[in-house]
């Protein structure tokens, strides 16, 4: 199964960088990106989720997205918005319980249960037993950096880990999340 969408025009993106900034400094800010992204439920994007993409497509630090980052980061939230189009079944605009289990399988996770009810009362703002799209792409940003921190340490893929507690430390607050 496939999420990738192809890249639109390089007019088209110069178009829509240009509204989304609103100052014209040629740079979107994590304001500017949350105000443009819509989550189709007519509540904000997670200012967390924006800081994250911000992270992840602002290769010069400079804590905005010049045009050139802004293509791949058109593409990267075009992905995901596909992908949770496909598990959210019912339509809904949101994912359950269900369907977040559903869509993590496909992803390669095996989590229990309790797991998955303990990424939905993370994830879930609204407090109804669901995620919004962009808590959906948080929590699977968050899911994939420390699964990729753990198997730094899981050498032999066994899925157990033994790491002093300043390891554990370490870890943790150099992740990029």
């Amino acid at each position: 199964m496939t999420y990738a969408s192809p890249l639109p025009s390089r007019e088209f993106l110069w178009d829509v960088f240009q509204r989304v900034d609103k100052d014209h400094s040629g740079a979107i800010s994590a304001d500017e990106l949350q105000l443009a992204l819509s989550n189709g439920t007519w509540t904000p994007f997670n200012p967390e989720t924006v800081r994250l993409m911000i992270g992840m497509f602002d290769k010069n630090q400079t804590g905005t997205v010049s045009f050139e980052e802004f293509g791949a980061l058109w593409k990267y939230v075009t992905d995901w918005q596909n992908c949770f189009r496909s598990f959210d079944h019912d339509g809904s605009g949101n994912i359950d319980r269900h369907e977040l289990k559903t869509a993590l399988t496909k992803f390669g996770y095996t989590l229990s249960d309790g797991i998955v009810d303990t990424l939905i009362r993370k994830y879930d703002r609204a407090g109804r037993g669901t995620i919004y799209f962009d808590d959906f792409i948080q929590c699977c940003i968050v899911l994939y950096t420390l699964t990729a921190a753990f198997r730094q340490f899981d050498t032999d893929m066994d899925g157990v880990i033994t790491i002093r507690y300043e390891q554990f430390l370490g870890m943790v607050f150099n992740l990029k999340i």
